[in-house]
């Protein structure tokens, strides 16, 4: 008698978990501060901070002439936003509402969707990041000019879904094992500084150091897409179907491992671990 009526039809229950996703993400984006705005803000400066380190530092050694020919700002940046990207992805999707966590216990939430806002917000932020960095340096340092900017955007969206892939095994693995995923991820967030290839371009690798960085997706992606963003650079030692494979089978792997994880979650994990 005082129960709520609810849409039963598929279009109303798509409409309900749509929303419920949209006031997730619109949650997530405002995490890091009230102000979503200030919140962008602090995305932004964190990326003008990396550009700026990583143009002095290659300005302070010399080892300038030795990027692509072209802008050398675009240059850094198409490697700077992809990590950035990717691995705030993988920290995002690994901290996402689990089973355990007390958003689940209103109704509409869910793992999927905690999964799904928390890879949005991500890629809402870093995106909006992107646009206002190239605009500004578009009009206020120099002339930026993308060779095919449509694959080279594809790119940037392969970096963003492979981190989504390795963000859900390790959120699957960490009620199991906190303290080493915590560990884990640390290691792998400050591998990805060298074995993501960003401060060097794949063709001027030796056969025997291609091996070293092959496994990582980061490092296909970072490298197919300068090749669409420099109408000089053909990646030879790279392709885009890795990340892709990649991250499709890791994907896969996380969802099974998380529902593996739900079906014997304690809610006592939560204090516990």
């Amino acid at each position: 008698m005082f129960e709520a009526r609810r849409n039963r039809s598929t279009i109303g229950l798509m409409f309900s978990l749509a929303e419920v996703m949209y006031v997730s993400t619109v949650r997530k984006v405002r995490q890091s501060h009230g102000n979503a705005v200030l919140s962008i803000g602090l995305s932004l400066f964190q990326s003008a901070l990396f550009l700026a380190a990583f143009y002095f530092m290659f300005s302070f050694m010399g080892t300038r002439t030795a990027a692509i020919r072209g802008s050398f700002l675009l240059y850094l940046m198409s490697g700077i936003f992809l990590y950035l990207t990717h691995i705030q992805t993988v920290r995002s999707v690994m901290n996402a509402e689990s089973s355990t966590s007390a958003m689940m216990q209103h109704a509409p939430m869910n793992t999927m969707v905690g999964i799904v806002s928390a890879a949005a917000s991500t890629l809402y932020v870093q995106t909006l990041s992107l646009l206002v960095m190239l605009f500004v340096m578009h009009t206020a340092l120099e002339p930026i000019e993308i060779h095919r900017w449509a694959p080279a955007f594809l790119m940037y969206i392969l970096a963003w879904f492979s981190g989504i892939g390795v963000g859900l095994v390790f959120m699957a693995l960490k009620p199991w094992i906190p303290d080493v995923m915590g560990i884990v991820q640390m290691v792998y967030i400050r591998a990805n500084m060298i074995a993501s290839g960003k401060m060097f371009v794949a063709n001027m690798l030796p056969n025997f150091m291609v091996h070293l960085f092959a496994w990582n997706p980061l490092f296909h992606a970072i490298d197919q897409g300068r090749g669409f963003i420099f109408v000089n650079y053909f990646p030879h030692n790279t392709n885009w179907q890795y990340p892709l494979y990649f991250s499709l089978v890791f994907i896969l792997l996380g969802l099974m491992g998380d529902f593996y994880t739900r079906k014997r979650a304690s809610a006592s994990w939560g204090a516990t671990r």
